[in-house]
This record gives C-alpha cells, structure tokens and sequence, in this order.
C-alpha cells in the first residue's frame, strides 16, 4: 500500500548511553542526511537492580527529550519513528515515564526487542555501505547490550543480542573508575560467558568480513587512528594493546587518548573488555567500522513502511507460511473487518491508519494457533503473536495484536488490556468488537459472499442489520450473534441484531 512520502523524515534512537536523532530527506532514491544530534545520557547507569530509574535518570533523558521535540515538533506522526532499546526493555513501571517522554519529544516511543535491535542495525549497515559479495558479521556495543549479526546482502542469516553493553560493564566491574588487571580480567571473563552459547554457530555460518558499529568500536577506532594513522581498522592486536593502556593507567580519569572524549571515558574500559572478547571469541582478523548503526536502519525501515517494503507485513506473511494459515479464509475475515471499520471509524475514533493495518494482521494471523491445538487456539495464537521474534514489530504493537486476536472469541476478559500504552487501552476494545463479528460472521468459512450487512455504532452501542429472511436461513450463525449479544453486554457493549 505505497503513498506519497513524507519530504522529510526523522529518526530517533533512545540508547542506554546516548540519545540520537537524525533528520534526513528522501530524494532520487537516496536518504539525504539534513541533521544530527547525539547526547550522552547514560540511562543505564540510573537503573538499579530492581529494574527502577532513578530521577536523575529520568530527568536528563527528559531534558533531552525536549531539545529533539523542539525539532521534531512540527513533523507528522508517520514520518517520525522513536525507539527505545536495553534500558527501556529492562525498566520496571516506566508507564508514567514513556507518558512524560512522548509529550516532550512531541511522538510515541516504541520499545524493540533485542533481535529487532540487531535487525535495525543491520539494516543501518547494509544501506550505508557500499554492496559487496559474501557474508557480513556485524557488532554493535551499546551501552546496555551488545549486538552480533550474521548476514548476506540484505538478508540476515544469525541475530543475537547480549545483555552486556558499555555502560552496564563498566558500572559492574569499574564502578568507582579504578581499572587493574583483575578487575579487567573479571570483565572480560564475564562478557566471554555471554559469547560462549553463539561462538560454535558463528564460527559454522562463517563470514568474509567483519563490520562494527556504535560508539565503543568508533572510539577504538579514532585512537587507533591517532595513534597509527591509517583507517582505523581494528585487529586483535590493536584491542589488546589499548586493554594494557587502560590497566596502566589504572583509572579511566588518567587515559589520555587522543580520539577519547571526557564523556566517553568513563564506559570505556567496559566496552574495551567486551570488544576484546568479540574479537577473540569469533576469531576476529580486522574489523572495519562502518557508518551506519539503529538510527540508519530505523529511516531505511521507516522508508520501507511508506512505500511497499514494511517488513512488519514480511513478518506476517512469514507466519502464515509457517503456522499453515488457511488464506482464503483470513481473507474473508480481514474484507469483513476492514468494511465494518469504515463504517464506524469516525463513531470510534479509529481514524489512524495503524488501526486498520492492526485489523489486517489479527485477520490474517489470528487462526495460526490451530497449529498447536484447535482446543483454545485463540489463546495459544496470542502466546505465539506476543512472544515470537517478528521483525519489524516493536514489542507494544506485538502485545495489542496479541490482545486482540486472543480476544477474538468466547468470553471476553478485557483485564488484559490495561497494559496497553495508552490510547490503544481503549481503542483495543472498539478494535475487538469489530473483529469478534468479522470471525462470527465467516465461521462456516463459506465461500459464498455475505450479503449487504449495515453496522451503525453510537457510542457503545452497534446495531447489525441484515438483509430480510437471510438469518432464518442461516440458523448457525443467528445462534452465534445471539450468544455474541451476551458476551458483549458483559463489557458493557450492546449488540442489536435484525
């Protein structure tokens, strides 16, 4: 479903490090970079144990927030995509905090998963570099995760995402700054374990060359170029010998680098310790650094939902294959419910068009837990949608659609929904209603078109009129709707059928 793009689109990528924006322009086939703006937050350092943020935190991102929500103020909500990576995942009770951090950036922040991290940068890579042939590993060190991918062309063959990233190491292993030989050994060792489980399968897919990306490798990088000229590219050697500077300095206060910042010193030794062990892990020669990293990837994914190319909809054709969807059928649904939205998206205020693309997917996803058992198989369809690795879907879109195509048939608990962000909380309900007629409607799973059906809503209520005799005629489904009237009461809805 192509339209006509935005001129200009945005980018925004809320790291457990550093918040970056970028604004780029789309002409003749080439993403024209028009602004950047990276500040270090260092988000994961105000996370505790417990999962909780603290208020130093949180204000520094939110006074961030609000100099990129300056830019970014007057530019529509589809040209715009903001993600939050590690720390977000990781954070307990941030409800209150996403809700401050959307009004200052002026856009809805999406968390992603681990493996859609990587995919995203992966993708930042790809677009960014020039073609070649074979394949490519791919490392980017965060501040709370460390990505690995695997990948030829654009295709990615091995996704991974660690839980170890600059900030998270350097505030375990060097937290007051001190860096000795031990502390750096307990460091490496520590993110070794994490390499260990994807080692044997990176080694098997193989590689022709190794690209990294993100600050930690770019800070390598740079001193590496200071110190010896050339390009920059890393080799175990390089690594080594700036893992033996640090411990000699024995503080990150006392590293004098050309090529390290202030701001970056303090996570250095961290990330040293992580990008050493990658190295020597994966048998790492060189490793060249690119340009590109999540940000990138997101504008080339934001693209590619404008035009013909989302990848959410790669995803649910994917599942469909691999769950045995009976199209024809998804089909009939997905007509039906998208009809019935027309009729009363402005009633409901569905008027955005992700309302309809979250009707699309439950549709044509919602039967595939009858793979696992037709005994409760709306329930173990959701169980799949909220928790398989579906590139492209940022974990809430992943939860609403699960939510409403778990609640697609029997009795409804609408409980589940008070974890939505809102105002899809609300929405989901108008949402399922619908889709609860559409899948009452085709449950023969007829070939034969519906006849003209009038659905008119006001405020919660809905009336379905039906051509005259043609429910006396089809006694299966006037039964459903009878019981479908009771369900809906239930949740305060009142269905009339005639």
């Amino acid at each position: 479903m192509s339209r006509k793009l935005p001129d200009v689109i945005a980018a925004v990528d809320l790291g457990s490090n550093s918040f970056h924006m970028v604004v780029a322009r789309y002409s003749h086939g080439q993403l024209i970079i028009m602004d950047r703006l990276r500040e270090m937050v260092r988000l994961a350092a105000g996370l505790d144990d417990h999962g909780r943020l603290d208020r130093a935190a949180m204000e520094r991102a939110l006074a961030c927030l609000q100099r990129f929500g300056q830019r970014l103020r007057e530019m529509k909500a589809e040209s715009v995509r903001v993600v939050g990576t590690n720390t977000l995942r990781r954070a307990r009770r941030k409800s209150a905090f996403l809700e401050r951090a959307r009004e200052a950036l002026g856009h809805p922040i999406e968390i992603i998963s681990g493996i859609e991290e990587a995919r995203l940068i992966y993708a930042g890579v790809v677009n960014t570099m020039p073609s070649e042939p074979g394949r490519r590993l791919v490392a980017d060190i965060g501040g709370g995760s460390t990505e690995i991918i695997i990948g030829e062309g654009a295709n990615t063959k091995q996704l991974d995402s660690l839980y170890m990233g600059c900030v998270t190491m350097s505030g375990t292993y060097f937290p007051d700054g001190e860096i000795t030989e031990k502390r750096m050994r307990r460091a490496r060792l520590a993110a070794r374990i994490e390499l260990e489980p994807l080692q044997a399968s990176s080694k098997r897919l193989g590689w022709e060359r190794a690209i990294g990306t993100s600050g930690t490798i770019r800070t390598v990088s740079d001193i590496a170029r200071a110190r010896q000229g050339g390009e920059g590219l890393l080799t175990a050697q390089v690594v080594e010998e700036l893992v033996e500077l640090a411990v000699r300095a024995g503080s990150t206060s006392k590293i004098k680098l050309e090529g390290l910042s202030e701001e970056r010193a303090p996570v250095f030794p961290g990330g040293l310790a992580i990008l050493a062990e990658i190295m020597s892990m994966l048998d790492i020669k060189t490793l060249k650094v690119g340009d590109g990293a999540l940000r990138e990837g997101l504008l080339y994914d934001l693209l590619g939902r404008l035009t013909d190319e989302d990848a959410r909809m790669r995803s649910v054709r994917a599942m469909q294959a691999r769950y045995h969807v009976e199209l024809a059928q998804a089909e009939r649904v997905e007509a039906t419910a998208l009809r019935f939205l027309a009729a009363v998206q402005h009633e409901w205020k569905l008027d955005e068009p992700f309302a309809e693309l979250l009707l699309r997917w439950a549709a044509r996803l919602h039967e595939i837990g009858l793979d696992v058992s037709h005994s409760h198989y709306h329930r173990h369809s959701a169980y799949l949608l909220e928790n398989a690795d579906m590139p492209g879907f940022p974990q809430e879109e992943q939860r609403l659609l699960a939510r409403v195509v778990g609640a697609h048939r029997r009795k409804l608990h609408l409980e589940s929904l008070e974890d939505l962000t809102p105002p899809w909380h609300i929405k989901a309900e108008y949402l399922i209603v619908l889709f609860r007629l559409a899948v009452v409607l085709h449950r023969g799973r007829s070939s034969e078109p519906l006849p003209g059906i009038s659905l008119i809503a006001k405020g919660r209520a809905v009336d379905l009129e039906f051509p005259k005799h043609w429910l006396d005629e089809h006694p299966l489904t006037q039964a459903d709707l009878e019981q479908e009237i009771e369900h809906l009461r239930l949740i305060g809805f009142k269905l009339r059928v005639a």
